[in-house]
C-alpha cells in the first residue's frame, strides 16, 4: 500500500488503501497488510477501521474474510474491538520506530516589528467575520448550479450589478454592469491594461504614461515590467500639476486621495485632465484607493463622473476590507471592454466566484455600508489620536494628509528622514519614509518625511505604537 491512512480516530469508513499480495489466500494477505500499517504508523492507536462491509467492498473481498481478519488481530492484540465503538488500532500497539533524521539546517526566522505603522493595510482585526460569513453562506445557498461551471470573464453580473448602485451612490460614478470588469485588484487592473496579465502583447494601452511625481513604486515596477515609461508630474498643495501633460495618452492619478502626500486633486485642475483626455484623445486611470475613508468634509466624488468615456477608474476592498480577499473592480469607457476581457482571458487570473457572489450579498444588503462606516469612525479615532500625540511630544512636526485615507504624512526637519527611518528600524518600528515613493526621475524637490499607516496595528496594540513612534522622532530645532 503507497498512499497513507487518515490519522483521525473519530472517522468512520474512511477510505483505507491495503495491497493484498503475498503467500496464501485473501485472509493471510489482508492480516500481513494491517500488522504492517499498524507498524508502520499509517494506522495510529486509536483510529477506527473502516466496518467489515465497507472495507470488504474496497477490496473485493468476502465480508468473513475481513471479520476473520480483524478477529485475529484482536486476539493478537494488535487491535480492540468494543460494541458501539468499533474496531480500533489497540492504544498498546506501537510503530515502527524509524531512525532518526538530521534536522535541516534553516536560517532563524525573522522576527516581525513589534509595532507596524507601515501603510496599505487596514486593521486586520477589524475584519467583519460574522457579516462576511453570513454573506458567504447565503451565496452559496443561493447559487444557481451554472455557478459552479465556465463562467463570465467580466466577472458576475450579480456583483457588477451591486457595484454600479453602490459606486453610483457613494462616489458618483456613472456606469452600468456591462462596463464593469471584476479583477483582483489594481495591480492586476494595471497587467491587464499594459499588457503583462498573460504574457505581455502590447496591453490595452500604450505608454509613455504620465504619474504623479510621488506614488507607489510597486505599481512603477510593474509598468516597467511592461516596457511603459513613466513621466512624472509634479505636486503641489493642489495636487498633481496636470497643466504639465504633454504628449501622453494616459495619466493615472489618485484624485481623491493623492498617494502618499496626501489631499485631493483640485476641481479646476479635474476639469483641466478631463480636458486633456478629450483633446489628446487619451484616458485617466483614477486609482480611488481609498475614497469611503474621508473624515473632515463630504467624500469627493471620482473624476469618472465628469466623463465615464474618458477615466478608467480602479478601485478594491483591499483597504476597506481586506487585501487578502483579492476582489477589485475596473470601471470601463465602453470602448475598451472588449480589449480588457481578451487580455483577461477566457479563464485566466479569475477571482473566485463564490467571493464575488459573497461580496454581491455584502455590498447590496448593506453590510459594506455598516462596516465602512463604523471604520471611517475608529480609523478617523485613530488619526485624531495620532495628531494628539504629536502636539503633545513632538509640536514641531507637521502632520499632513489626514482629512482622508489609513495613513498621514510627518514633515520632517530637513535630512533627517534616513536616520529616523533607521532609529524607528532598530526601535522595531515599522513606518515607510517619504523617499521610497519618489519617482527617480522627477524635478520635483525631495521633501523628508514618514509615511504612518494608522490603520494598521489592531486597536489594542495602537496606543504603545504610537508611544514608540514618538520616541524615535527627531528633536525639534
Amino acid at each position: 500500500m503507497d498512499e497513507s491512512w487518515v490519522n483521525s480516530a473519530e472517522r468512520i469508513g474512511a477510505d483505507l488503501h491495503l495491497e493484498l499480495s503475498g503467500p496464501g489466500g485473501r485472509r493471510a494477505a489482508l492480516i500481513r497488510a494491517l500488522r504492517e500499517a499498524v507498524r508502520s504508523g499509517r494506522l495510529t492507536p486509536g483510529t477506527r477501521l473502516p466496518p467489515y462491509r465497507s472495507l470488504a467492498a474496497d477490496l473485493g473481498v468476502a465480508r468473513n474474510t475481513v471479520a476473520d481478519a480483524y478477529a485475529e488481530l484482536v486476539a493478537e492484540g494488535w487491535l480492540t474491538a468494543r460494541q458501539g465503538s468499533g474496531t480500533r488500532v489497540a492504544e498498546r500497539a506501537e510503530p515502527l520506530r524509524r531512525p532518526a533524521r538530521v534536522p535541516r539546517k534553516t536560517p532563524p526566522r525573522a522576527r516581525g516589528p513589534r509595532h507596524d505603522l507601515r501603510q496599505g493595510t487596514p486593521d486586520a482585526s477589524s475584519f467583519p467575520r460574522a457579516a462576511w460569513l453570513a454573506s458567504y453562506r447565503r451565496a452559496l445557498q443561493q447559487a444557481p448550479s451554472e455557478v459552479f461551471g465556465p463562467g463570465d470573464p467580466a466577472g458576475r453580473v450579480e456583483l457588477r450589478e451591486a457595484l454600479t448602485e453602490y459606486l453610483a451612490r457613494a462616489r458618483g460614478v456613472r456606469t452600468e454592469p456591462g462596463r464593469i470588469v471584476i479583477c483582483s485588484g489594481f495591480a492586476h487592473a494595471l497587467r491587464l491594461l499594459f499588457g503583462q496579465d498573460r504574457g505581455g502583447g502590447g496591453g490595452v494601452l500604450r505608454g509613455p504614461l504620465a504619474v504623479e511625481a510621488y506614488g507607489l513604486g510597486f505599481h512603477r515596477g510593474l509598468l516597467d515590467a511592461a516596457g511603459v515609461r513613466t513621466v512624472p508630474l509634479p505636486l503641489d498643495e493642489h495636487g498633481a500639476q496636470v497643466e504639465r501633460l504633454g504628449r501622453e495618452r494616459a495619466v493615472l492619478l489618485t484624485p481623491a486621495h493623492q498617494f502618499p502626500t496626501g489631499g485631493p486633486l483640485d476641481p479646476a485642475r479635474r476639469a483641466a485632465a478631463v480636458d486633456w483626455a478629450r483633446a489628446r484623445g487619451g484616458v485617466i486611470v483614477e486609482d480611488d484607493y481609498d475614497g469611503e475613508f474621508r473624515y473632515d468634509r463630504k467624500p469627493v466624488g471620482a473624476v469618472q463622473g465628469l466623463d465615464p468615456e474618458r477615466v478608467i477608474l480602479v478601485g478594491s476592498v483591499s483597504k476597506s476590507l481586506s487585501p487578502a480577499l483579492r476582489l477589485g473592480w475596473m470601471v470601463l469607457p465602453e470602448r475598451y471592454v472588449d480589449e480588457v476581457l481578451a487580455a483577461k482571458g477566457e479563464r485566466e487570473a479569475w477571482v473566485s466566484v463564490l467571493d464575488q457572489l459573497s461580496l454581491a450579498d455584502f455590498v447590496s444588503g448593506g453590510s459594506y455600508d455598516r462596516h465602512v462606516r463604523r471604520m471611517r469612525q475608529r480609523y478617523r479615532s485613530r488619526r485624531d489620536r495620532l495628531a494628539a500625540a504629536l502636539a503633545t511630544h513632538a509640536p514641531h512636526v507637521e502632520v499632513t494628509g489626514v482629512a482622508a485615507g489609513l495613513h498621514a504624512v510627518l514633515r520632517l526637519p530637513p535630512g533627517t528622514e534616513r536616520s529616523t527611518v533607521k532609529a524607528a528600524a532598530w526601535q522595531g518600528v515599522a513606518l515607510d519614509g517619504l523617499a521610497e515613493f519618489r519617482h527617480p526621475d522627477t524635478d520635483m524637490a525631495a521633501r523628508d518625511g514618514l509615511v504612518v499607516g494608522y490603520a494598521t496595528p489592531s486597536e489594542h496594540a495602537y496606543g504603545a505604537a504610537l508611544e514608540a513612534l514618538c520616541g524615535v522622532l527627531p528633536p525639534g530645532g
